[in-house]
């Protein structure tokens, strides 16, 4: 059913393979090796817009997040009528909850493609094509080593083994190894940087999961061919480098120095806003103290304190005056 999927990432591989050839000798475990690498480099440079896409919605589901605990104080008990507020909040700001999973989704179908081109290549019998590789292609492959391990050797095939390949074993074993802790510290580093704190968020839970996963996922990694285990461990390589540099250079909101901008620009941006402001208020208090000793200054000139009166030390001279009499109003004669 999924025959053409498998198709595309065969042609894709022998694309590939055709033009390092030209570099190193075909047949060589490295030709076939950096084929798979080149092509998982190649699938996540065609997922970064969808990674952009990842980090848009991870922050607006973040500014969102207190509505939605609001939401789910006021509707508690009635869960259904929660989940229609919730999806009505989503729809009418534009957010999508599964948007963030949609990496993950995409590098599957590559992945299943990828291991079951490699499984059926370790499978063939001489002679026979697979999807897009011809028979010398295939045995090719099956032939071409990296430090003694094939290919699509897988651990528990090495294991099994009669002789075992001890450097089959050993590194396949590595293999597994190193893919089980780039998986762990993939999600891990994703969940750390997650600004999203609702825990009924399909996101979060899905990388809740991943975390618990991800120490089985060293046991399934037995059975997967060497060259699966490079292309999960370059996949997983790849995101812990993207994801550093995009949370460095656009940290979510909330962190220390975020303006929106880089970390280091807003550190910057608010060192200069502070010393601005503080520039602002020192030259505003200083106009002010100026003109307020401006204006007593001016007080003091335009009223100045009146000058004591000086105190009079002579004695005053008192002059008695002679009293006038009354006349008599009939004689005109003085009163005695």
């Amino acid at each position: 059913m999924l025959d053409w999927l498998y198709e595309i990432v065969a042609q894709l591989i022998v694309w590939i393979h055709a033009a390092l050839s030209t570099v190193v000798p075909k047949n060589s475990g490295w030709a076939w090796g950096g084929s798979i690498i080149l092509l998982t480099v190649l699938l996540r440079l065609a997922l970064v817009p969808l990674f952009v896409k990842q980090i848009h919605a991870s922050r607006k589901m973040q500014e969102l997040n207190p509505k939605v605990q609001a939401l789910r104080k006021k509707y508690k008990n009635d869960k259904q009528r929660l989940n229609q507020e919730v999806m009505k909040l989503y729809q009418e700001n534009g957010a999508n909850p599964l948007s963030g999973c949609l990496p993950i989704l995409v590098q599957m179908p590559i992945f299943i493609g990828l291991f079951q081109t490699l499984k059926r290549i370790s499978d063939a019998k001489p002679g026979h094509d697979v999807f897009a590789l011809n028979s010398d292609l295939v045995q090719s492959a099956q032939k071409a080593n990296i430090f003694g391990a094939h290919i699509p050797d897988t651990f528990l095939n090495a294991w099994g083994a009669d002789p075992k390949s001890w450097s089959a074993i050993v590194v396949t074993g590595i293999a597994v190894v190193i893919s089980s802790c780039t998986t762990f510290f993939t999600v891990r580093s994703s969940m750390k940087r997650q600004p999203v704190t609702d825990d009924a968020n399909p996101m979060m839970q899905a990388q809740k999961m991943m975390v618990f996963l991800a120490p089985l996922f060293g046991l399934f990694g037995l059975g997967f061919p060497l060259g699966v285990l490079m292309y999960w461990v370059t996949s997983n390589s790849w995101t812990l480098a993207q994801q550093h540099y995009i949370y460095k250079r656009y940290p979510p909101p909330g962190t220390n120095g975020d303006t929106g901008g880089s970390a280091s620009d807003g550190k910057v941006s608010t060192t200069k806003t502070g010393a601005k402001a503080g520039t602002k208020t020192a030259a505003k208090a200083g106009a002010k103290n100026a003109q307020t000793s401006t204006g007593i200054k001016a007080k003091l000139k335009k009223e100045p304190e009146p000058a004591p009166e000086p105190e009079d030390t002579k004695p005053k001279v008192v002059r008695n005056q002679p009293t006038r009499k009354s006349r008599s109003k009939r004689s005109g004669s003085q009163k005695r």
